[in-house]
């Protein structure tokens, strides 16, 4: 018992690592279904594309033993093209596939995100093979380097996923309650329509929403290269689908729910794989999604919608 007592530390350590890759891909989904009560399943593939570009950033500045540049810099750069080539990436999924359907039946934006995400995953594969790519996480940040936490250790790449996104998602809080472009989101998502009478820039808020969200999930895919070094072409897929289940558990639409439901699952997937098992990690988290939503099936901070009379 006092050996297992010892271990919790760790976990919560490696639960909060997990947990905020999958706030940070959980927001995008939140922001998108906020705004169009959309759900893009395309999400998990961006965050998978933000992998790669990662990877392509530090091949070029990594070319052998020695980096070329600081390794701050080098993680900094890699960051920075994939939030703008996954940003840009979600602004031209939105306008060829789901913008044309906009004012369709639910079931064809549904379908046409289903269908942009086999897209993604397939050009990868043609273009970049099936195999997994390599991190080489120790040449930039020694394996050794962090800090002890009693009986848990925290290591320094560790340290920066969580950092990173706690930095992000302060950021994107910031923006949303505090600036016009936030101010206008909010009222974009309350009602459209009215916001559009009143002047707001509809069009604009939801490239601007895909843009952001989708640079979020690129950063998470860097981040997740530099914690767990392997990314591969179907990647998005496992991990979207735990971001969404992360965003469903907060409340789909709620930002700080899509934080909150990522933290979460992200430290119950740490809980049974330390304590239980590794291969039961999906079944657990599954029951637990649906035994939750027979609970609350608004999630946590999910609004109780109103009864139309």
């Amino acid at each position: 018992m006092a050996q297992l007592l010892a271990e919790v530390p760790q976990q919560v350590i490696n639960g909060l690592t997990l947990g905020s890759v999958y706030a940070l891909i959980a927001l995008g989904y939140s922001m998108v279904y906020g705004i169009l009560q959309l759900l893009n399943f395309a999400h998990g593939d961006v965050f998978m594309v933000g992998a790669f570009i990662g990877f392509g950033v530090l091949s070029v500045f990594l070319p052998a033993s020695t980096p070329l540049l600081p390794t701050a810099l080098i993680i900094l750069f890699m960051l920075v093209a994939a939030m703008l080539g996954c940003g840009f990436l979600g602004v031209a999924i939105e306008w060829f596939a789901y913008r044309p359907l906009r004012n369709a039946p639910r079931i064809a934006p549904l379908i046409s995100a289903l269908g942009m995400s086999i897209l993604l995953e397939n050009a990868v594969q043609l273009t970049l093979t099936a195999q997994f790519r390599i991190y080489h996480t120790e040449k930039l940040i020694p394996l050794a380097a962090g800090m002890d936490l009693g009986p848990a250790h925290l290591s320094a790449v560790r340290a920066l996923v969580i950092g990173a996104a706690i930095v992000m998602m302060i950021g994107l809080w910031y923006l949303v309650n505090r600036t016009r472009l936030g101010r206008s989101m909010r009222a974009v998502a309350l009602d459209r329509e009215a916001a559009a009478m009143m002047g707001v820039d509809v069009d604009r808020v939801i490239v601007l929403t895909f843009f952001i969200g989708s640079a979020l999930a690129g950063a998470a895919g860097v981040l997740t290269g530099l914690v767990f070094t392997r990314v591969w072409h179907i990647m998005g897929f496992d991990y979207g689908l735990k971001a969404f289940t992360a965003a469903v558990v907060g409340g789909i639409g709620n930002i700080p729910g899509a934080m909150l439901g990522g933290i979460l699952i992200g430290l119950l997937e740490a809980f049974v794989t330390g304590f239980v098992s590794s291969t039961y990690v999906d079944v657990i988290v599954f029951v637990a999604l649906i035994l939750f939503l027979l609970v609350r099936p608004r999630g946590l901070l999910g609004a109780t919608a109103a009864q139309k009379v």
